[in-house]
């Protein structure tokens, strides 16, 4: 299949596009670099991100950098190019995750219809309504993360009870380790502020009154002015996405199937938001492991359900994530 070489201006749109999507924290984690003579793209990890208290494997890392890589993957078929994707292309350099190249289209891809989901998928920190999600719509989210080469795996009541326990545990893990609250903080705004990532002070929610749903709590304790409480859901529809291996390889290819599961729920008119608490611990993490399901490790657990538009949360500028050379 012929290669492409796809000009600055397109190529810095699809980069735009690919950094709308979700991290942990909004810590925007991810590097682009085009040489645009031969249409290579390659994605890093920035070490300025990383979290060393709360993501300490850079997991959190690999899985946003993974969703910034298929929000790109859309944009460019959308467009009418064929991304093609090698993932860890230098086993020496662990900062180097993917190198992207172009080609001419076979058949379309499905995966350009997402394109309008990009721009309206954003984290709901808002209580969702008790109305069921339809089992038709769960089945087209599980059947999105298979083709990314994951597994979406919905837990029944009692399982769901048990994710939440397992929240829980990492909120008073939490509160009792300083050094995990002071790096929670260092990315969150509790005052406006005009800072391009972590999570601003109009995104923080309210705070829960009552219900079950796993919000996290980014004030973490600290008054905020004008910030009220609700009641959430009873009954949360969660989520967990998990692959059969925990290799770097299979976090790159969950955070994929993490944007694709979640821009198929925005096209759905659900609602969406993401816990990584118990993810962070990894005695909780292996306890969220589902032993009857093929999903050996869990990688997010996501919450699904109808409820008001959420803000879009700042992203860096283009120009801080890109270099073209």
């Amino acid at each position: 299949m012929p290669s492409r070489t796809p000009d600055t201006t397109s190529l810095t749109s699809w980069v735009a596009e690919a950094t709308r999507a979700p991290s942990m924290h909004n810590a925007q984690p991810w590097q682009f670099h085009y040489l645009a003579a031969d249409g290579v793209l390659s994605l890093r990890l920035d070490p300025r991100r990383s979290m060393p208290q709360t993501d300490p494997s850079a997991l959190g890392m690999h899985l946003g950098c993974g969703a910034a890589l298929f929000n790109l993957r859309v944009a460019a078929a959308h467009a009418g190019w064929e991304p093609q994707v090698r993932l860890l292309p230098d086993a020496v350099d662990e900062a180097a995750l993917a190198l992207i190249t172009f080609a001419e289209p076979g058949e379309r891809d499905d995966i350009a219809d997402l394109y309008p989901a990009i721009g309206r998928r954003h984290t709901s920190r808002e209580p969702f309504s008790d109305e069921p999600v339809p089992e038709a719509l769960l089945d087209g989210l599980r059947g999105a993360a298979l083709a990314e080469g994951a597994r979406l795996d919905l837990p029944d009541d009692w399982q769901v009870q048990a994710v939440l326990d397992l929240v829980w545990d990492a909120e008073h893990a939490e509160e009792l380790s300083p050094a995990v609250r002071e790096e929670i903080a260092r990315w969150t705004a509790v005052t406006d502020s005009a800072r391009p990532e972590g999570i601003p002070l109009y995104a923080l929610g309210p705070r829960a009154y009552d219900g079950r749903a796993p919000i996290r709590d980014f004030a973490g304790g600290r008054r905020v002015e004008g910030r009220g409480s609700a009641v959430f859901e009873r009954s949360p529809c969660l989520a967990v996405l998990g692959t059969r291996e925990d290799t770097k390889e299979d976090w790159l290819r969950a955070g994929q199937a993490m944007e694709r599961v979640l821009l198929q729920a925005t096209q759905d008119g659900l609602a969406t938001s993401l816990n990584s608490q118990a993810l962070e611990w990894p005695e909780l993490r292996w306890a969220l492991r589902d032993p009857e399901s093929a999903t050996g490790y869990p990688q997010m657990v996501i919450r699904l359900g109808y409820g008001p538009e959420a803000p879009a949360t700042p992203r860096r500028s283009v120009s801080d994530v890109l270099v073209i050379t």
